[in-house]
Protein backbone atom coordinates (compact mmCIF):
# COMPACT_ATOMS: atom_id res chain seq x y z
CA UNK A 1 0.00 0.00 0.00
CA UNK A 2 2.80 2.40 0.87
CA UNK A 3 4.66 1.46 -2.34
CA UNK A 4 1.70 2.32 -4.56
CA UNK A 5 1.27 5.72 -2.94
CA UNK A 6 4.97 6.36 -3.49
CA UNK A 7 4.69 5.39 -7.16
CA UNK A 8 1.75 7.75 -7.63
CA UNK A 9 3.79 10.69 -6.34
CA UNK A 10 6.57 10.28 -8.90
CA UNK A 11 6.80 12.79 -11.70
CA UNK A 12 5.61 12.10 -15.21
CA UNK A 13 9.16 11.77 -16.66
CA UNK A 14 10.01 9.18 -14.01
CA UNK A 15 6.86 7.18 -14.78
CA UNK A 16 7.60 7.31 -18.51
CA UNK A 17 11.20 6.21 -17.90
CA UNK A 18 9.97 3.36 -15.69
CA UNK A 19 7.47 2.23 -18.33
CA UNK A 20 10.15 2.40 -21.02
CA UNK A 21 12.50 0.38 -18.85
CA UNK A 22 9.85 -2.29 -18.22
CA UNK A 23 9.11 -2.43 -21.94
CA UNK A 24 12.81 -2.76 -22.74
CA UNK A 25 13.32 -5.55 -20.22
CA UNK A 26 10.32 -7.49 -21.52
CA UNK A 27 11.39 -7.00 -25.16
CA UNK A 28 14.92 -8.22 -24.47
CA UNK A 29 13.71 -11.25 -22.54
CA UNK A 30 11.15 -12.18 -25.20
CA UNK A 31 13.75 -11.64 -27.94
CA UNK A 32 16.12 -13.98 -26.12
CA UNK A 33 13.40 -16.64 -25.81
CA UNK A 34 12.41 -16.38 -29.46
CA UNK A 35 16.05 -16.50 -30.55
CA UNK A 36 16.64 -19.68 -28.58
CA UNK A 37 13.42 -21.26 -29.91
CA UNK A 38 14.30 -20.36 -33.50
CA UNK A 39 17.80 -21.78 -33.12
CA UNK A 40 16.44 -25.04 -31.67
CA UNK A 41 13.89 -25.50 -34.43
CA UNK A 42 16.47 -24.67 -37.08
CA UNK A 43 18.84 -27.30 -35.68
CA UNK A 44 16.08 -29.90 -35.92
CA UNK A 45 15.19 -29.07 -39.54
CA UNK A 46 18.57 -29.66 -41.16
CA UNK A 47 22.25 -29.20 -40.68
CA UNK A 48 22.88 -26.82 -43.63
CA UNK A 49 19.80 -24.75 -42.94
CA UNK A 50 20.52 -24.77 -39.23
CA UNK A 51 23.93 -23.19 -39.71
CA UNK A 52 22.50 -20.44 -41.92
CA UNK A 53 19.60 -19.79 -39.55
CA UNK A 54 21.89 -19.73 -36.53
CA UNK A 55 24.05 -17.10 -38.25
CA UNK A 56 21.00 -14.99 -39.06
CA UNK A 57 19.49 -15.41 -35.60
CA UNK A 58 22.86 -14.76 -33.98
CA UNK A 59 23.30 -11.52 -35.91
CA UNK A 60 19.74 -10.50 -34.99
CA UNK A 61 20.46 -11.24 -31.34
CA UNK A 62 23.67 -9.21 -31.51
CA UNK A 63 21.78 -6.29 -33.03
CA UNK A 64 19.05 -6.58 -30.37
CA UNK A 65 21.69 -6.63 -27.64
CA UNK A 66 23.43 -3.58 -29.15
CA UNK A 67 20.15 -1.68 -29.37
CA UNK A 68 19.15 -2.64 -25.84
CA UNK A 69 22.50 -1.41 -24.52
CA UNK A 70 22.09 1.90 -26.34
CA UNK A 71 18.51 2.25 -25.04
CA UNK A 72 19.67 1.52 -21.51
CA UNK A 73 22.42 4.13 -21.81
CA UNK A 74 19.92 6.66 -23.17
CA UNK A 75 17.54 6.01 -20.28
CA UNK A 76 20.43 6.37 -17.86
CA UNK A 77 21.28 9.75 -19.41
CA UNK A 78 24.61 8.72 -20.91
CA UNK A 79 25.60 10.12 -24.27
CA UNK A 80 26.94 7.82 -27.00
CA UNK A 81 30.71 7.74 -27.39
CA UNK A 82 32.38 9.65 -30.19
CA UNK A 83 33.31 7.54 -33.22
CA UNK A 84 37.05 8.14 -32.84
CA UNK A 85 38.02 5.78 -35.68
CA UNK A 86 35.79 7.70 -38.08
CA UNK A 87 37.10 11.08 -36.89
CA UNK A 88 40.75 10.02 -37.20
CA UNK A 89 40.23 8.52 -40.65
CA UNK A 90 38.44 11.68 -41.83
CA UNK A 91 41.34 13.79 -40.54
CA UNK A 92 43.86 11.59 -42.34
CA UNK A 93 41.90 11.77 -45.59
CA UNK A 94 41.68 15.56 -45.25
CA UNK A 95 45.43 15.80 -44.64
CA UNK A 96 46.14 13.63 -47.69
CA UNK A 97 43.86 15.75 -49.90
CA UNK A 98 45.49 18.94 -48.58
CA UNK A 99 48.96 17.57 -49.24
CA UNK A 100 47.99 16.55 -52.80
CA UNK A 101 46.43 19.96 -53.49
CA UNK A 102 49.52 21.76 -52.16
CA UNK A 103 51.85 19.64 -54.24
CA UNK A 104 49.75 20.20 -57.35
CA UNK A 105 49.65 23.97 -56.73
CA UNK A 106 53.44 24.11 -56.30
CA UNK A 107 53.96 22.09 -59.48
CA UNK A 108 51.56 24.33 -61.43
CA UNK A 109 53.30 27.42 -60.06
CA UNK A 110 56.69 26.22 -61.25
CA UNK A 111 55.39 25.67 -64.79
CA UNK A 112 54.25 29.29 -65.31
CA UNK A 113 56.65 30.90 -67.80
CA UNK A 114 58.57 33.98 -66.75
CA UNK A 115 57.23 37.36 -67.76
CA UNK A 116 60.33 37.86 -69.92
CA UNK A 117 59.25 35.01 -72.20
CA UNK A 118 55.74 36.37 -72.73
CA UNK A 119 55.37 38.56 -75.82
CA UNK A 120 52.88 41.34 -75.45
CA UNK A 121 50.99 42.53 -78.54
CA UNK A 122 49.86 46.12 -78.92
CA UNK A 123 46.30 45.96 -80.16
CA UNK A 124 46.02 49.70 -80.87
CA UNK A 125 49.05 49.79 -83.18
CA UNK A 126 48.18 49.79 -86.89
CA UNK A 127 49.32 46.67 -88.73
CA UNK A 128 49.50 44.62 -85.53
CA UNK A 129 48.81 40.88 -85.88
CA UNK A 130 45.99 41.27 -83.37
CA UNK A 131 44.84 44.58 -84.80
CA UNK A 132 41.19 45.23 -85.30
CA UNK A 133 41.62 47.26 -88.52
CA UNK A 134 42.13 44.15 -90.41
Amino acid sequence: MFGTALLDRRGKPERIADQAWQHLVSAVSSAGDSVRDAARSARRNGSGLAEDATDVVGSAADEARRRATRAFDALAGRRPALPWALLVSAALVGAAIGWAAGTAARAAGSRVPDLEEIEFVDVDRPGSPAGLDG
